[in-house]
């Protein structure tokens, strides 16, 4: 009996330790191509939780003050769509090779996505 209560503990662990968020980008770079001096930066990155439980963005970064990204504030439901919004500064003219950091609750913690494209002057 004793092995058998065990056998079912460990059971019920494994299936929990196994459910978790998954997060899913739609693109994890998006290229700007070449865009004019002071146009609309901004972009989206589209992701998708495939897993089974919430998912909660804790972070995003980015790896210079010239892009701001901004992430949903709200948990994303099991099979939900939201998406991160990147905006970057289209006065500064020359080559875009931006990385953006997404932290989350994921079986994949850390996320990296990419912006590229020209600014022209």
């Amino acid at each position: 009996m004793k092995k058998l209560v065990l056998i079912l503990a460990v059971g019920l662990i494994s299936f929990a330790t196994q459910a978790q968020a998954k997060i899913t980008f739609d693109e994890d770079t998006i290229d700007y191509g070449e865009i004019e001096k002071g146009s609309d930066g901004v972009r989206t990155f589209k992701f998708t939780n495939t897993g089974d439980q919430p998912l909660v963005i804790e972070d995003v970064k980015s790896t210079c003050g010239c892009t701001i990204p901004k992430k949903p504030s709200d948990p994303i439901a099991p099979g939900a769509s939201d998406v991160i919004e990147v905006k970057y500064d289209t006065k500064r003219v020359g080559p875009i090779r931006r990385s953006i950091s997404v932290y989350s609750n994921a079986d994949e913690p850390i996320v990296t996505l990419k912006i590229k494209g020209t600014v022209k002057g």
